[in-house]
């Protein structure tokens, strides 16, 4: 390499699942080579469904038309504000001015960078959640912005502890970050949650960055923290079409904030893109327009899912909540799983066991955090054959290990 990278690129490192598919690509060839099927991933949360009809329809349509193919304007039309708008207030009671108060996006992941970039200078604190999702970290890293974990954990419904953030130095700390229903564990929303969140937003003067790509997957009742007081004070939103319509590689996000917040958003935002291809938002539209049969449907098979993902963790011995939210299965291990390697975590050490003596991915906890490392998760997004061929494949490991003992 001719010139050195950026100091800030040696604080993160190539996200653990790039680094994990190549791994599985190379694994993948090689038992091909030996006339084996193919790993099966059950680590990403990546949609198998067909999106909306009506969406696919709109984006074929209008890819076909002279004039759609040109830069579009980098707040996105007026028509897919007004679209996000509406979806918020039907399903969740949300008022939204869709001229100041909505951002289209490529995906809410860009976002988190985003909102770093725009709010946090170097040395500024944000409050991450342990276990999180990584990016929260790799972000906040990038903009060399102070990291200050804060702990969810099981005996605590995978909430924020209350007294324990009170108790902190909240001094210098600028952004928290939540995500219900919550990515990896899948514990619910709840309108005291964010009641509380919000207060404690207004009372430190914190910007809440609430991520909720996953209120509709398992979940009868979608809440958004807006729909409480003075949310918007201290409050933002990112939603998604990834999860809930079945359009993840489509890329089609949003943040909902207050029309100041937008501003300082788009700023950074209009120096890194030239708009959405105009078909996708027409695409998005169609989306936004589903009903609650839509919803049914969708959930009643992550529903069977959940209950195949549960035998595997049987399986395994491990314990998890059969009612959770979200597209994952969050369990815990038991310590009789684990090989006794001390370089690993022990959830580490069960996928890695599982990805190479029965050929099925499951993600390890600890890329979560800390507290995530006695802990798996299964994606649902796999088809019920699917899991229960890796059902089949662990259970001839876990076979094999009884009788060696």
């Amino acid at each position: 390499m001719i010139i050195p990278p950026s100091g800030r690129t040696a604080s993160v490192q190539e996200y653990y699942f790039s680094r994990k598919l190549k791994e599985i690509a190379s694994m993948n060839a090689e038992r091909k080579s030996a006339g084996m099927s193919p790993v099966i991933n059950l680590g990403i949360g990546s949609p198998d469904g067909m999106p909306p009809q009506e969406a696919a329809e709109a984006l074929c349509a209008s890819a076909l038309l002279p004039g759609n193919h040109a830069y579009q304007s980098y707040v996105g039309l007026p028509e897919l504000r007004q679209a996000f708008a509406d979806w918020y207030a039907r399903w969740y009671g949300v008022t939204l001015d869709p001229a100041k108060e909505i951002q289209p996006l490529v995906g809410s992941k860009e976002a988190i960078l985003l909102i770093s970039l725009a709010f946090l200078d170097k040395g500024d604190k944000v409050l991450v959640p342990d276990p999180g999702y990584p990016t929260y970290t790799s972000a906040s890293r990038l903009v060399e912005a102070e990291i200050v974990t804060y702990d969810l954990c099981v005996e605590n419904g995978w909430q924020p502890d209350f007294d324990a953030l009170e108790a902190m130095d909240l001094s210098g700390v600028k952004i928290m970050w939540t995500n219900y229903p919550n990515m990896p564990t899948g514990a619910p929303a709840s309108e005291e949650l964010y009641a509380r969140l919000v207060d404690f937003g207004r009372r430190h003067n914190i910007l809440i960055c609430n991520d909720n790509p996953y209120s509709f997957i398992l979940n009868d009742n979608p809440l958004s923290i807006l729909s409480q007081p003075g949310a918007k004070e201290c409050c933002l939103e990112l939603n998604s079409l990834s999860k809930a319509h079945n359009m993840a590689g489509w890329r089609i996000g949003m943040v909902a904030a207050d029309a100041e917040v937008i501003e300082q958003i788009l700023k950074v935002k209009s120096q890194m893109d030239s708009g959405m291809f105009k078909p996708l938002q027409l695409a998005a539209i169609e989306a936004l327009k589903q009903g609650p049969e839509w919803f049914a449907e969708l959930n009643a098979e992550y529903a069977r899912r959940r209950v195949l993902a549960g035998e595997i963790f049987d399986l395994l011995g491990a314990e998890y909540d059969r009612n959770s939210s979200g597209m994952f299965l969050w369990g815990q291990i038991p310590p009789l799983a684990s090989l006794g390697r001390n370089d690993k975590t022990a959830g580490e050490e069960i996928s890695d066991r599982i990805l190479y003596e029965a050929g099925v991915f499951i993600t390890p906890g600890f890329i979560f955090g800390k507290n995530g490392e006695n802990y798996i998760r299964i994606s649902l997004c796999a088809k019920p054959e699917v899991l229960q061929e890796a059902k089949r494949r662990i259970g001839v490991v876990m076979n094999e290990v009884a009788e060696s003992k």
